[in-house]
């Protein structure tokens, strides 16, 4: 419908009830004659557990019950370890090293924040008191942060299982075919890269408010969850080991999830526990303390990237190697991010011939590392964005030339990488010209002369990127480690009135599902948008589905939707052909009406729907009554947004302070529902790229393995004030393998700005010398380096 559909910028239908107040989040929710839980964390890094001693917090006021980690360690209790969803093989063919995580210390403790004991009362201010009141004897033990020390011989131990604190050494790529181009290469570019450590901070803490009805042997777990099934496979059967079907899982309206959410936590398995045991519903909500210290964390990779040219600038090959932190215990995902995540894209968007990449993932004395928005992908196009970058400046080649030189040309897809993908679709040459024409790149240097009169540095920066989205499919997932499937449902509902409701095993936590759906299901079947309800997050209410990660929402669990309609539009051309008496080939769909082609006879949809459930003139001997249609997609490749992001920087040389004057880009997301939106998705991972490269870091100290940066008074976050208005195009390539034609958009901004951002500020900093920078580029880190040249 016009309006209403596919391409339209529909305001979110979802926005009414967070801008009055009426959204519904975990913390929201209260249980009659619910405990609440507060667990005691460990102060140290690294330390043993001796004897703990609660008799007197379990005294105190309004403490119901106090259990420590050796109580859950009872085999009677049949209380599992946290699992890892990916396996990851080292190149010797060896698993990697997968230790027990249990919900709560059991004889040591690898990081700060640990939960070694949880206190149970009648108010969230008795517990707290009361675990001031539990003594734990530990025994410090030396704590390794640095990853590069951690893999050397004779440094402490986080796991007896794990020497050298290696998890796995993996590699993907030809080995020989690499070291043969880098022998007759006419160039090499050699850098060594770091990609700083981040904390997610989404604006809702983590909760979760476990229940249990003894009646019905029933559990409920209300969570901060992008993943509901997801979560009651992993806590349910693999932790509690109870019979999946009888965990509810309920992911209310979610304020941010960013990957972190989609992992699974101690916290969400022992709030059921502690219900069954205690017989009282029990809630646990975060402090931004613990969202600090606990979360899983992103990024922190060590790298040494090289590229190979030839004498006219064209890529040969390119070799990295990885170090990445994987904390102190395994994620639900962890494995798979710094190797399938990160080493099949860095490809890029350039025809390199040979590609090889080896990752060590490391185990240290921090808090676990995981998905956060791109999740491997910002790694690695931060890789390939620099490493072209010097290439440029080393070789003499304009830096938009290179890239040109050595895009995939629009007439080679599909394409195949060497390192494991096939892309599908894609046009690299016009989202760079769409971006440098808005950047009015030609106006560059007039601008910087403009700049060096106020006495500031002005750079340009440019960087291509692209990545592999929805998750492919699931053999082939299952194939590379993955210990869960990648498709998506939906389930179709219309009523007998013709209104609709749509379930979805997809979950919304700010992506507008329930605007972009519901125009999914306007354009299809020709209904208003007040006639949709879009429904998620209940496991007791939606199909089997593997919830939203990976920008696969659309591209997976739209396409789901769309083929669970296309049943409902076949069905009701049955109907429809009874009721008009006419041949079903004959019955065409259109704007909400069947017609009988070539005729002026027609039903509307409504009519169709009332007719399947009040079935007085309906095809009953060969059709059953209702209008109910589920679908399942499982994708039959990763969809590949791409893009050009341009940058423009101005740094202060008395003070290091940088100012981000220009923000220019164009991004390819396939087929677009709703550009408002979409714009929106953009903008808010633009500002945690560009966060990344200049403002947020997670810092520990290398001795104690404390967290330095624990609160918001030492973890820079960006604010409004430090961004301009970007000035963003969209190209379209179709997606070529779904029916919707859609790529995905919500983690582009992370993966193309930070790299663009930093070629930006090289290109200002060069004439002082300066040809190598690391993130986040703040104003002491800049200044410092400025000195250095003076």
């Amino acid at each position: 419908m016009d309006g209403f559909g596919i391409g339209a910028s529909v305001r979110r239908k979802e926005d009414k009830r967070f801008l009055t107040g009426k959204g519904t989040y975990t913390d929201d929710i209260n249980r009659p004659g619910q405990l609440m839980a507060f667990l005691l964390r460990s102060p140290h890094a690294h330390a043993t557990i001796g004897a703990i001693d609660t008799a007197e917090a379990k005294a105190a006021p309004g403490v119901v019950a106090v259990f420590t980690g050796a109580e859950l360690a009872d085999p009677e209790l049949k209380v599992g370890g946290m699992p890892c969803g990916w396996l990851i093989t080292s190149k010797d063919g060896s698993p990697m090293v997968e230790p027990l995580r249990p919900l709560l210390a059991q004889g040591k403790v690898r990081h700060v924040g640990e939960p070694v004991a949880v206190v149970v009362a009648e108010t969230y201010a008795e517990a707290e008191a009361a675990a001031e009141l539990i003594g734990v004897d530990y025994a410090e033990l030396p704590a390794v942060v640095a990853m590069d020390k951690a893999i050397k011989p004779g440094e402490p131990l986080l796991f007896d299982s794990a020497p050298n604190n290696l998890c796995f050494d993996w590699h993907l790529g030809d080995k020989a075919a690499v070291e043969a181009a880098f022998a007759r290469a006419h160039h090499v570019t050699r850098m060594d890269l770091v990609n700083n450590r981040l904390v997610s901070n989404p604006m809702e803490p983590r909760a979760a408010i476990g229940e249990y009805d003894a009646a019905t042997e029933d559990y409920t777990l209300y969570t901060t969850s992008q993943a509901p099934h997801v979560h009651r496979l992993l806590i349910g059967a693999m932790i509690l080991q109870l019979p999946e079907h009888k965990l509810r899982v309920v992911a209310p309206d979610v304020g941010g999830g960013f990957g972190t959410k989609g992992s699974i936590y101690n916290e969400q398995a022992l709030v059921l526990w502690l219900a069954a045991r205690l017989g009282r519903p029990v809630k646990w909500t975060a402090n931004r303390s613990e969202i600090f210290l606990t979360d899983n964390q992103a990024r922190d990779h060590l790298t040494t990237a090289e590229l190979a040219l030839d004498k006219d600038g064209k890529f040969l090959a390119m070799r990295v190697a990885t170090l990445a932190n994987l904390g102190g215990y395994l994620g639900a995902f962890a494995p798979a991010i710094p190797t399938w995540c990160y080493g099949t894209l860095l490809a890029g968007c350039y025809a390199t011939p040979a590609i090889y990449v080896e990752v060590k993932g490391v185990f240290t004395n921090t808090a676990p590392v995981d998905a956060y928005r791109g999740a491997g992908r910002p790694e690695a196009c931060y890789v390939v964005e620099r490493l072209v970058d010097r290439a440029a400046r080393e070789t003499k080649i304009d830096p938009i030339e290179l890239r040109r030189r050595n895009f995939i040309a629009t007439d080679a897809y599909p394409y195949a990488t060497p390192v494991g993908l096939t892309y599908d679709s894609g046009d690299y040459f016009k989202t760079l010209d769409m971006a440098i024409a808005a950047a009015d790149h030609a106006g560059f240097e007039a601008r910087r002369q403009e700049a060096a009169s106020r006495g500031k540095l002005r750079g340009i920066g440019i960087a291509a990127y692209i990545e592999a989205c929805a998750m492919a499919p699931s053999v082939m997932a299952g194939q590379l480690g993955a210990r869960a499937g990648f498709y998506e449902s939906a389930q179709v509902r219309v009523h007998p009135t013709g209104g609709i409701t749509v379930f979805t095993g997809s979950h919304s936590h700010g992506q507008g599902h329930e605007t972009t759906f519901a125009q999914l299901v306007s354009d299809r079947l020709g209904l208003a948008l007040n006639q949709i309800d879009i429904v998620h997050g209940d496991t007791a209410k939606i199909p089997y589905g593997m919830g939203t990660y990976a920008s696969r929402s659309l591209a997976v669990g739209g396409t789901a939707l769309v083929k669970a309609m296309d049943k409902i539009v076949n069905k009701g051309r049955k109907i429809a052909a009874h009721m008009l008496e006419a041949a079903e080939a004959d019955i065409e769909f259109a704007d909400g009406k069947f017609t009988v082609a070539g005729t002026d006879r027609s039903k509307t949809f409504s009519e169709v729907a009332f007719s399947a459930y009040v079935p007085h003139n309906y095809p009953i001997e060969t059709l059953e009554p209702g209008l109910d249609e589920t679908a399942f997609y499982d994708p039959a490749n990763f969809t590949y947004p791409a893009g050009c992001y341009v940058a423009e920087v101005e740094v202060d040389p008395e003070t290091g302070d940088t100012a981000l004057v220009r923000f220019t880009g164009a991004d390819d997301f396939g087929r677009i529902i709703n550009p408002m939106i979409v714009e929106g998705q953009v903008h808010g991972a633009l500002v945690q790229g560009i966060g990344q490269a200049l403002y947020e870091n997670a810092v520990y100290d290398t001795e104690t393995g404390q967290l330095q940066t624990g609160s918001f008074m030492d973890y820079c976050m960006p604010r409004a004030d430090n961004f301009v208005p970007f000035a963003l195009e969209t190209n379209v390539t179709l997606c070529a393998h779904n029916p919707l034609g859609a790529k995905g958009c919500g983690e582009a901004g992370t993966i193309g700005s930070p790299p663009a951002i930093m070629n930006a500020l090289l290109d200002a900093l060069t004439p002082l010398g300066i040809t190598d920078l690391d993130m986040p580029a703040t104003p002491e880190r800049l200044f410092r380096a400025m000195a250095r040249q003076r």
